[in-house]
């Protein structure tokens, strides 16, 4: 997972220009919004799940709930000095994750319009080995800090989702 996109030139740019600069996600649900209708199948996916090359794919699937385009403030990412983000705990990690999208270093909060996908959960397959603990937002019948359940919400950027089958 990259907590840190290319995108940041862009925001810079846009607010020269006295917009809210837009976030992929947002970007995405502006020319796309059929693919997130209600009720349409979607899935997040991670792979592996630690440091190895694997092929063992974990996921959320649900169904569409709701979309939105909202303007947050972003801040500084909480970062733990002298390490590096695979060696976080995953209290760490879900502290970061929960921050996200955020800016790195000690940039000033910048105002960016994210599209935002809230979505039913259906079924999920999480990695349990210790390793994967700060590889990803799904870890131990886990998405970030919330326990899965089935019928359960959550929100997702659209950027992070593709179609599935239901």
């Amino acid at each position: 997972m990259r907590f840190f996109p290319v995108w940041l030139a862009l925001l810079a740019s846009a607010a020269a220009a006295g917009e809210p600069p837009t976030r992929p996600s947002a970007r995405l649900l502006k020319a796309q919004p059929q693919v997130f209708a209600a009720g349409r199948c979607v899935i997040y996916q991670e792979n592996g799940g630690g440091g190895g090359a694997s092929d063992t794919e974990y996921f959320v699937r649900g169904q569409v709930v709701a979309t939105a385009l909202e303007t947050r403030s972003l801040s500084a990412c909480p970062e733990v000095p002298g390490r590096t983000i695979d060696q976080y705990t995953r209290a760490e990690f879900n502290r970061l994750a929960l921050a996200y999208p955020c800016l790195s270093g000690e940039r000033a909060a910048l105002d960016v319009q994210v599209g935002i996908v809230r979505l039913r959960v259906a079924d999920w397959e999480t990695p349990h080995a210790r390793r994967a603990a700060n590889a990803g937002r799904l870890y131990r019948g886990m998405y970030i800090d919330r326990e899965l359940k089935k019928d359960m919400e959550i929100e997702i950027e659209a950027d992070l989702l593709g179609a599935c089958e239901p």
